[in-house]
């Protein structure tokens, strides 16, 4: 999807580093250490996309630390401008991409990371670039705990079964697979922007837990 330009972003990006972590890499192997400075465990949602979920998990969840990485400069400043009016003080982003993960965090620094509605990449030629190929995986599961966990989200059927192949070829566990994860309430399930408007569409939402 285009995103609409923001003027306004790198000044916004300026003003709020403290935020949004400029050099990140800088924090390898330190994050609790030197970000949250506390001991907490730490999660890690890739594409915030407009930052509702990330926001949201920050505040049911005091007891997390939370890290969220964003490319596009104008999706990230409304994600920031979200945590910002939340006044939720558990929460940092990062203007990165997926693909340098392993130079921003250390062997099993985070327990948990979350794929929402991530850029299915239909075609065959980009298989490389879906965040459950397996190379990715190699990365997760270099930075995840032992026993960390991965939940993804997605109303894309055909990525959903690719993942699941890629998640067992790897040697993961799938925990949890939901079909239509709104069919019956789930209270516990923070929804994306993405996700609430699919649910009222009456689309299906694709949900797996997996443990390296």
């Amino acid at each position: 999807m285009r995103q609409r330009n923001k003027p306004w972003a790198d000044e916004f990006l300026k003003e709020n580093d403290h935020l949004i972590l400029n050099n990140p890499s800088r924090y390898k192997g330190r994050w609790k250490q030197d970000v949250f400075q506390n001991t907490l465990p730490i999660h890690v949602e890739i594409g915030v996309g407009k930052g509702q979920f990330i926001t949201e998990m920050a505040k049911q969840n005091p007891e997390v630390n939370f890290v969220g990485i964003e490319l596009a400069k104008s999706v990230i400043v409304t994600a920031a401008e979200k945590v910002l009016d939340a006044g939720v003080e558990n929460v940092f982003l990062m203007r990165e991409n997926a693909e340098d993960i392993l130079d921003i965090f250390g062997e099993e620094e985070i327990e948990a990371l979350y794929l929402n509605f991530s850029d299915p990449w239909p075609k065959n030629r980009h298989e490389k670039r879906r965040l459950t190929f397996c190379t990715f995986l190699d990365k997760y599961r270099h930075i995840l705990e032992a026993d960390g966990k991965i939940m993804m989200k997605t109303d894309n059927p055909s990525l959903f079964e690719y993942s699941l192949v890629s998640f067992s070829k790897t040697g993961m566990v799938l925990e949890e697979v939901e079909m239509n994860l709104h069919q019956t309430p789930h209270a516990e399930h923070v929804m994306t922007e993405y996700e609430e408007r699919f649910t009222r569409q009456g689309k299906a939402i694709f949900f797996c837990k997996v443990h390296i």
